[in-house]
């Protein structure tokens, strides 16, 4: 592949695609669906996962999915038809996408349950769900720095991945694969889509939007570091669905994930070269960018 960059002009013009018209626009890269609230978001997605268990276990395979601790709406309704219809996950196979470290770069305790992946998806998932249907603990995989190549040896023994679940940064991320921000080293598309599962420093801008969002700005209260999954093992999935459904925050790296040719710049960009299937969900208040009503003049500046 070529190496793109994503021009000014490129952006105000997407930009200022009315959320009516995006959808059904002729230049998409992925799948749209564009709900008026984000609990319909959530509970179709939710509904969509269901669905899948039930179809491969009728067909007695397995189903392998990669999943996030957030976004997390999907979980309720998840978990909700799980339990009401009896839908058994013991031929489930998770790998989650990523987890906090601390400035040490060591694993939060299970206890902390807002930077621990097990705690976290325990809370929001596993003790949810009955336990003669749960998924088996040695089919849950969490994030681990010491043993980074566990994820992509255990995906690749599976076969690869059947659905992906993620949300999507404001600045392209998926998991914590974030664009590189050094002037010192180049990375081709080639060797990012390779990318394996690794630790990383996470950059300024993906600090201030999760501070900003959810901690009051403090950005003190965010751990640097993280563990992610690489691009390699998620590029391996049939079906990525996105769900972003946190308004103005994202309201143009949805369209540059709609229109954008490849380009590690915005890692996002890269799944529908790699993934037969990728859906991208959201709300209307994040499909309605506010350029393409109230500053729409600027598409047309140069």
């Amino acid at each position: 592949m070529n190496e793109y960059v994503i021009s000014r002009q490129e952006l105000r013009r997407w930009c200022s695609i009315p959320a009516e018209e995006l959808a059904d626009h002729p230049d998409r890269k992925m799948e749209l669906h564009i709900r008026q609230e984000k609990d319909a978001v959530n509970k179709e997605v939710g509904n969509l996962l269901a669905d899948e268990i039930i179809e491969n276990n009728s067909l007695g395979r397995p189903t392998r999915w990669i999943l996030p601790g957030g976004p997390a709406g999907q979980y309720d309704a998840f978990a909700d038809r799980v339990n009401r219809e009896n839908i058994s996950l013991k031929n489930l196979y998770i790998f989650h996408m990523d987890t906090w470290l601390d400035w040490q770069f060591r694993l939060f305790p299970e206890s902390d349950q807002r930077f621990s992946c097990p705690g976290k998806m325990k809370r929001l998932l596993y003790d949810r769900i009955k336990p003669e249907l749960n998924v088996p603990a040695p089919q849950r995989f969490f994030p681990d720095p010491m043993q980074p190549d566990l994820f992509d040896k255990k995906i690749e023994e599976l076969g690869g991945i059947d659905t992906l679940v993620g949300g999507v940064g404001c600045n392209g991320l998926v998991a914590f694969n974030e664009g590189p921000d050094t002037c010192y080293r180049h990375l081709s598309l080639e060797e990012y889509a390779q990318s394996k599962s690794r630790i990383v420093r996470l950059r300024d801008d993906t600090i201030f939007a999760y501070a900003e969002r959810e901690f009051g700005s403090c950005f003190e209260a965010l751990p640097p570091n993280a563990f992610t999954i690489g691009m390699k093992s998620m590029l391996t999935a049939k079906r990525a669905i996105f769900v972003v459904t946190t308004g103005p925050w994202k309201q143009t790296i949805i369209r540059i994930a709609l229109f954008g040719e490849p380009t590690v710049e915005y890692p996002v960009t890269l799944f529908p070269a790699y993934v037969p299937n990728c859906v991208l969900y959201c709300d209307l208040n994040t499909a309605d960018h506010i350029i393409s009503h109230k500053y729409k003049e600027l598409s047309t500046l140069k």
